[in-house]
């Protein structure tokens, strides 16, 4: 076709210089646990230009201050050396774990998750690192950051869905409510750390004995929630009363000190005339009726 433009000559372009270049975005370090509510989901970006970023409870000499009395003034840093960032323990009271090993010093790999006292941040590095970003603060909307199980907004977004599920097929749903006996006592006696792994053990336990179809989220504090579809009432309290006798039996042990666990937990079984909210309370009320009965035992 002849035209204004007729001479210009179409230029063929390979396939390759039509690819974006890998460019390495800034790696960082997202709080993805917290029990300051100002600190979840908050990002530091590590230095460009290799500056070492200090963590610790004072307020001089830190980059990322973290105000708990489970951090130490100067608890740990982030130094980087040749192609790698390392977190550094700097002689820190309570110790700097890494992936839930404590360490003294440490090489960085993507997706690690550093814990300094009560607060845990997630490595993130290489080019897709603004995708990773996203989709940790997604996870974090659906995941519990110090269990790795499933949030309450899950689980009730997941109630929604199975409630009238289970109506429409005719078929049962149950839910299991449970928490850690005397969980105060723990924190009191072995330390708060010692009660974050008694925390994320115990929720770990759990999963493995519940099905690839189970819910199961952590309801809040100690408490835990177990939404189990196709189960009737009896097979909820058998499975129940496995999850007591396995959590009684498991050896809790943090720094060389064994920590006595037991859990009480109640179920209910969805009828017609119940919503999202009863059906809970019909579980809860179970587990306080065991909790008044001496704790360590099902009811149903």
């Amino acid at each position: 076709m002849s035209g204004p433009d007729s001479d210009i000559k179409t230029r063929i372009t390979p396939l390759a210089e039509l690819q974006l270049a890998n460019r390495a975005g800034d790696d960082c370090l997202v709080v993805i646990y917290s029990s300051d509510a100002r600190q979840f989901g908050k990002r530091y970006v590590l230095g460009r230009e290799g500056q070492p970023v200090g963590v610790g409870r004072a307020q001089e000499n830190n980059v990322i201050v973290l105000d708990s009395d489970s951090v130490s003034r100067a608890h740990c840093r982030f130094e980087r050396r040749q192609a790698a960032w390392l977190v550094v323990d700097l002689g820190s009271t309570n110790g700097t774990y890494v992936n839930d090993e404590v360490i003294r010093e440490y090489a960085l790999r993507r997706g690690d998750q550093v814990k300094v006292g009560d607060t845990i941040l997630k490595y993130l590095s290489g080019s897709d690192v603004e995708a990773q970003y996203h989709e940790t603060i997604y996870k974090m909307t659906i995941v519990d950051g110090l269990t790795g199980v499933h949030n309450k907004r899950f689980l009730i977004d997941s109630l929604e869905r199975e409630i009238p599920r289970g109506r429409r097929h005719q078929r049962p749903l149950s839910v299991l409510m449970f928490d850690i006996d005397h969980f105060k006592r723990i924190n009191d006696t072995f330390g708060h750390l010692a009660g974050d792994y008694v925390l994320k053990e115990l929720a770990q336990l759990v999963k493995s004995r519940l099905r690839s179809d189970d819910i199961f989220a952590r309801y809040g504090g100690e408490e835990f929630c177990a939404l189990l579809p196709e189960t009737s009432l009896p097979g909820a309290g058998a499975i129940a009363e496995d999850v007591r006798r396995r959590v009684q039996e498991r050896r809790f042990a943090f720094e060389q000190e064994v920590i006595p666990v037991t859990v009480s937990l109640g179920a209910g079984e969805l009828h017609p005339d119940m919503d999202a909210t009863a059906f809970l309370k019909s579980a809860d009320d179970r587990l306080y009726e065991a909790k008044r009965g001496g704790r360590n035992r099902v009811c149903y």
